[in-house]
């Protein structure tokens, strides 16, 4: 069958496919005056996060975050690292994993069901297959590492993004009704860089204005709750001492504090 040859638009998008990152500023260990370490959520269910979540299945002219992650991981050789279940958990960045082990995690699965007669009599099986790219849905938030410094040679407050980690709520297999959660895997966010700034996010306002998930990021387009700073407590998150309001005012108070100590640096 031949396929015929049509433009779903009125011209060829030539400009966001062969973009490339913003380049960070060259940074000296003795250019950082003050630094700190910081763990956020970023809930995909509110407003500002849906160009992050949708669509729920890959369309022609966009992807979810996590859709683009997982394509990267297929056709882009890029990077899967473990998410320690550890207690506390811990946020480091260290150990590479494969990309099946990334998948499996996610939701990636080979069932075999049995195959019963009109009287119940089971007479063989079938193997069903799940793919993780059909999973997406429940990844409903993501984890974001990321380090906020002062760097003295420009006078500026900056922060870069380290690691992403999707959140994935899924029912149990084994007990009806019931949830489980995990976090299968984290990617190096500079590692992801080049991709994110050639893949569209939607824009709702203007489809000739669309931004990359690399804008979104670099201009802080989200909307996110600290649920950790680097304490000497042995990495214990908000959620360990403080729940509900309190913990969201306890991650107010670490935002307050990183306002203050740029104020404070400044020199009159």
């Amino acid at each position: 069958m031949i396929k015929a040859q049509v433009l779903d638009g009125v011209y060829v998008k030539e400009h966001v496919p062969v973009r490339n990152p913003i380049p960070y500023t060259s940074l000296r260990e003795a250019d950082v005056m003050w630094s700190k370490k910081i763990i956020r959520k970023l809930d995909l269910k509110e407003k500002l996060n849906h160009p992050l979540y949708y669509p729920t299945k890959p369309m022609a002219d966009r992807k979810s975050l996590l859709q683009l992650i997982i394509w990267g991981f297929e056709n882009a050789s890029k990077t899967a690292y473990e998410f320690q279940l550890t207690n506390p958990l811990s946020y480091e960045i260290v150990n590479p994993i494969t990309t099946q082990e990334a998948m499996r995690d996610l939701g990636d699965r080979i069932d075999t069901i049995p195959v019963k007669d009109i009287d119940g009599n089971v007479i063989g099986d079938t193997v069903v297959s799940t793919k993780a790219i059909e999973r997406t849905f429940e990844v409903n938030s993501f984890i974001m590492k990321e380090e906020w410094f002062f760097d003295r040679q420009r006078s500026v407050m900056d922060v870069r993004i380290i690691g992403l980690a999707p959140f994935r709520v899924y029912e149990n297999p084994e007990v009806a009704g019931a949830f489980l959660n995990s976090v299968p895997f984290w990617v190096y966010f500079p590692e992801f860089r080049d991709l994110f700034a050639k893949t569209e996010v939607f824009n709702q306002k203007n489809d000739a204005e669309r931004r990359t998930f690399d804008d979104l990021f670099w201009k802080r387009k989200f909307s996110s709750y600290i649920i950790k700073e680097s304490n000497v407590y042995n990495d214990r998150p908000i959620g360990t001492y403080a729940l509900g309001l309190e913990a969201m005012l306890e991650g107010e108070k670490v935002k307050d504090f990183i306002f203050q100590m740029e104020h404070n640096l400044w020199e009159y």
